[in-house]
């Protein structure tokens, strides 16, 4: 096994927190405060958990520049006072930017007692199958 230093363990509780938030300010009508503060503690935790260096070489690869500057434009849109537009963007950058990791997910998934068994289901596992080979085809593309 491997280690996990307190500042990765820090970065995984503030992801999780601004999940949370990003969850209830949907819940709750976009709610502008509680959408920005979900943003902000997501950055935060993933920079915690991967390092600054690494999430900054993440955002600004060559080939994910339109995803980022969707990502953080949807964040400024958020917290200019426009929550639903900007969770738009986001959500459009955050597919963009993390589509390579939706396989890995989607297999992981698979494999939970209940989950595994609603994902299977005839409905939704051609809905699933879809997702997980356009990620993959997204990452191999993103290789290059």
């Amino acid at each position: 096994m491997f280690e996990v230093s307190d500042t990765q363990k820090i970065g995984v509780g503030l992801a999780g927190f601004g999940m949370f938030f990003l969850f209830l300010g949907v819940i709750l009508l976009f709610d502008k405060s509680l959408l920005a503060l979900g943003n902000i503690l997501f950055i935060c935790g993933l920079a915690c958990v991967i390092g600054l260096e690494r999430t900054f070489r993440f955002f600004f690869q060559r080939h994910k520049v339109k995803a980022s500057i969707a990502f953080f434009g949807g964040i400024i849109i958020v917290l200019v006072g426009f929550p639903l537009i900007g969770m738009l963007f986001e959500t459009y950058g955050f597919v963009l930017l993390f589509s390579g990791f939706f396989p890995v997910a989607i297999n992981f998934l698979r494999r939970v007692p209940v989950i595994g068994t609603l994902l299977n289901m005839p409905g939704v596992s051609g809905l699933i199958d879809w997702l997980e080979t356009r990620g993959g085809q997204e990452c191999d593309q993103n290789a290059y």
